[in-house]
């Protein structure tokens, strides 16, 4: 247990931190979840919508320092990449 006056204020400074660390990296992961799930189902306007919500969320995430800016742009790319195959396939067919 820490029993110096600094230590303490650490540890309360670092519990919030994880709290609100978690809270952001799990709004990301729901955003790209919504957007993943609507993919197919949904209207292209509507996935699109949900498209820029995620980059956003990720965009957020990374000014508040919760991720890396190399993890989510890597992340984007992926989602884009998905969106735009997506939209080729349905466009094709």
């Amino acid at each position: 247990m820490a029993n110096t006056k600094s230590a303490i204020k650490r540890i309360r400074t670092s519990e919030k931190r994880r709290l609100r660390n978690r809270a952001i990296r799990s709004s990301v992961r729901t955003a790209i979840k919504k957007f993943e799930r609507a993919l197919g189902q949904v209207e292209r306007e509507e996935s699109e919508a949900l498209l820029r919500y995620a980059l956003r969320k990720l965009d957020k995430a990374v000014t508040k320092g919760v991720l890396h800016r190399n993890t989510a742009a890597r992340k984007k790319s992926r989602l884009q990449r998905r969106f735009n195959q997506y939209i080729q396939t349905v466009e094709s067919a």
